[in-house]
């Protein structure tokens, strides 16, 4: 039987990032439909049958002789962000593979239909809303809104899905797809220090933080870098580099809150131009969703106070939104019972990322499993999981499906 290790290693080499440093996988990109292959091949190697749903998510069926509705589903994605790590979203795939083969060994016999899903476009890394697919599963996307998004080459999401074989006028919320998930459990790499300060290679989700994503326009007056004298400048990169640092303040001087600017763009870009425009974009996140909207508030405000002093115009732009999430508490009970046989003592533990089991919240039961990342940094070449702690990532996953089946 595969360790995770190795079913993971033969993906090693699969949109490494020369630039960056670690892996860019953006969603329908030569290196994430290589990925998609991959799981294909590996389930089907497996006996799974393999489909696509209009969405883009993957399906890879164990067993459906009880039917698909009301199926336990695990899984997670192969998208990544920008040079990011080796085990976010691949880790919760390759664990889910290596869980099925687990439960065939121990000889167990499904009571219902296992799924292991893939979702497109977690991250959003290429067109800017994260947990794409599981949002228009769901239904908390508009179909049109999402057609029309464009990665930074200028390509729609109506585009680039049509490339990669799905037919765009259909994407949107998918009530088959829906029934067929009666338990969501999704395993992901933890990416903070919780499991490193409490010395367990496991933990149980609790709650995800809500969080958003807006878009910040800054438009002042572009212009000639040598001829234009500092006093009758407007210049929108200094008001946006205020701004940074405003955003830094505000959430510092808020208990738990988290806000950053991961990305800023100035439009033309030019070594010796002044710019017109930049374009910045903000994530904000806090456990009280209200807290999160006065947070995202001060915010505007300040910015609007730096870019008048500076003679420049502020907009505001939001691109998603989700709110806190508490995981379903009978499922936690479940994982609890399971992992306390294997894993006694298991922590329970938030989470400050966002995860597709956090949108299926919106439709049925979910629940998440983490493992120990020694680092404690993800989103990043240097996010990683020891081999060990990887198998014991799937041997509880395992034991989670197998009392849930």
């Amino acid at each position: 039987m595969q360790t995770v290790s190795s079913v993971l290693d033969a993906i090693s080499d699969v949109g490494r990032d020369a630039t960056r440093g670690g892996y860019s996988r953006g969603v329908f990109t030569p290196a994430e439909s290589s990925l998609r292959e991959w799981f294909t091949a590996e389930a089907e190697t497996r006996g799974l049958a393999v489909e696509t749903d209009r969405n883009g998510i993957l399906w890879a069926w164990w067993d459906v002789t009880a039917g698909r509705d009301g199926a336990l589903v695990t899984g997670s994605h192969l998208d990544s962000v920008p040079g990011g790590g080796a085990f976010d979203g691949p880790l919760g795939v390759a664990s889910a593979l290596v869980a099925v083969d687990l439960l065939r060994e121990r000889g167990v016999r499904p009571q219902r239909s296992l799924a292991v899903a893939v979702f497109p476009e977690e991250e959003g890394s290429r067109f800017g809303v994260s947990c794409l697919g599981s949002r228009l599963l769901t239904g908390t996307l508009d179909p049109d809104h999402v057609r029309s998004l464009t990665d930074p080459d200028g390509i729609t999401f109506a585009d680039a899905s049509r490339a990669a074989g799905l037919d765009p006028a259909h994407l949107g919320r998918d009530e088959e797809a829906i029934a067929r998930i009666g338990d969501f459990v999704e395993l992901h790499v933890e990416q903070g220090r919780g499991l490193i300060d409490l010395d367990s290679a496991v933990a149980i989700g609790s709650t995800m933080l809500g969080h958003g994503r807006w878009r910040l326009s800054i438009t002042g007056q572009g212009n000639h870098a040598g001829t234009t004298l500092m006093a009758d400048r407007a210049d929108p990169l200094v008001a946006a580099a205020q701004v940074v640092l405003a955003v830094r303040k505000a959430a510092a001087e808020q208990d738990g809150a988290r806000a950053t600017v991961g990305r800023l763009q100035p439009v033309p870009g030019g070594t010796n131009v002044i710019a017109s425009r930049v374009e910045l974009w903000l994530d904000v996140r806090h456990e009280d969703d209200a807290v999160t909207a006065a947070l995202l508030e001060r915010i505007h405000g300040q910015a609007q106070k730096i870019c008048a002093f500076e003679g420049c115009r502020a907009t505001l732009t939001e691109e998603s939104r989700s709110g806190t999430v508490h995981f379903d508490g009978a499922l936690q009970r479940t994982l609890g019972n399971a992992l306390g046989r294997s894993f006694p003592g298991a922590p329970t533990l938030p989470t400050g990322a966002g995860h597709d089991a956090g949108i299926l919240g919106a439709v049925a039961p979910t629940a998440m499993l983490f493992v120990r990342n020694p680092t404690g940094v993800s989103h990043s070449p240097e996010e990683f999981v020891e081999r060990d702690d990887a198998d014991a990532g799937a041997t509880a996953l395992a034991d989670v499906l197998d009392d849930l089946l």
